[in-house]
């Protein structure tokens, strides 16, 4: 590459390090001798030869779900074998409805011990504020689970939220075999863009293929079992020809005590999103018809893989980075050990 650019080893290893003191026709030389040749450089090799260690952050939301609890678990299995990797990953918990301490933990992210940041939040002006903050100062930042949009993030890692409220409208159309009755759709709360886009294709597919269903305004669960069962008791007294509940992301303990008390003549069809112990036991109780979920250990593996190629200014492989809406029933339930 020296040879064909017309200039010295150092002068290549400058320019492919992005090392200052290159004249601007010279990096062009090399970078038309790369092309000529057709050269792939190995990052992998390069940052071992640098003694390069990456630094990642994830960010999550202080609940105490099994979902949360799950990606967790991922996050961790990448840190057991993080150092062969030569990858540092922490975790930081931020409550939820704490805005301005969720700011102000990104804003203490120092650039010089931080290479990448993956962060589930919800969006807000303060929090796009925030991004685009951490952005300016050379970190990326890859929004998990619940994307951000409308901010400067750098990439998303989840499944299709609108995709995913669509399927729980076929799954409760079909399972309701034509029946004409209200559907009681819970959520974790109406801030969340997941919810928000998982009600969207819901009603999307309902007002298209089952309108003789009727999706009922949503109630809150506000990440808080007990008040997901007292809002979902009370949906179901005040319709009690209810046919169907979609649990959007609340807390599906909660909304089967609530079926199981609202002693309804007829048990609802339920669907429910992510598989956690608790769906998984209600699943073979047949309590719940059907969960939608997501990887929880390829959303972690993935957030890290799409980091190290934004660090590295390598492309993103978008095909390993799909992350595929998955629907269990009874009868594929995975073991949960």
């Amino acid at each position: 590459m020296a040879r064909v650019a017309g200039v010295s080893l150092a002068t290549v290893d400058r320019v492919l390090n992005e090392r200052p003191g290159v004249r601007s026709v010279t990096i062009k030389k090399v970078r038309a001798a790369i092309d000529q040749l057709g050269y792939v450089r190995d990052t992998a090799a390069a940052n071992l030869a640098r003694q390069k260690t990456y630094r990642f952050v994830f960010v999550l939301p202080d609940w105490k779900g099994q979902f949360l609890a799950s990606l967790e678990q991922g996050i961790a299995e990448i840190i057991m074998n993080a150092p062969q990797n030569r990858t540092e990953v922490r975790t930081i918990r931020v409550p939820n409805h704490d805005h301005t301490q969720l700011v102000a933990t990104l804003g203490d992210l120092d650039p010089a011990e931080v290479d990448g940041l993956a962060i589930m939040a919800k969006e807000t002006p303060l929090v796009r504020d925030a991004i685009a903050d951490l952005r300016k100062r050379g970190i990326p930042v890859v929004s998990l689970v619940s994307d951000q949009p409308n901010s400067d993030r750098d990439h998303f890692v989840g499944i299709d939220n609108i995709a995913a409220g669509r399927t729980a409208g076929t799954l409760l159309g079909r399972f309701t075999g034509g029946k004409q009755g209200k559907v009681v759709v819970v959520i974790t709360n109406k801030q969340s863009r997941d919810m928000i886009e998982r009600r969207h294709g819901f009603d999307q597919v309902v007002g298209e293929e089952f309108p003789h269903l009727e999706p009922l305004p949503s109630v809150e669960g506000q990440e808080d079992p007990a008040h997901t069962e007292r809002v979902t008791l009370r949906a179901l007294q005040q319709n009690p020809d209810a046919i169907g509940v979609y649990s959007v992301g609340a807390s599906v303990q909660g909304v089967a005590r609530a079926i199981a008390a609202a002693k309804l003549a007829h048990r609802p069809v339920l669907i429910d999103h992510e598989l956690t112990e608790n769906s998984a036991r209600l699943l073979q109780n047949g309590v719940i018809d059907a969960v939608i979920t997501q990887n929880t250990g390829h959303l972690a593996r993935s957030a890290l893989r799409v980091l190290r190629a934004k660090c590295d200014n390598t492309p993103v492989i978008k095909s390993q980075e799909n992350i595929r809406i998955e629907i269990v029933i009874r009868e594929n339930l995975p073991s949960m050990n």
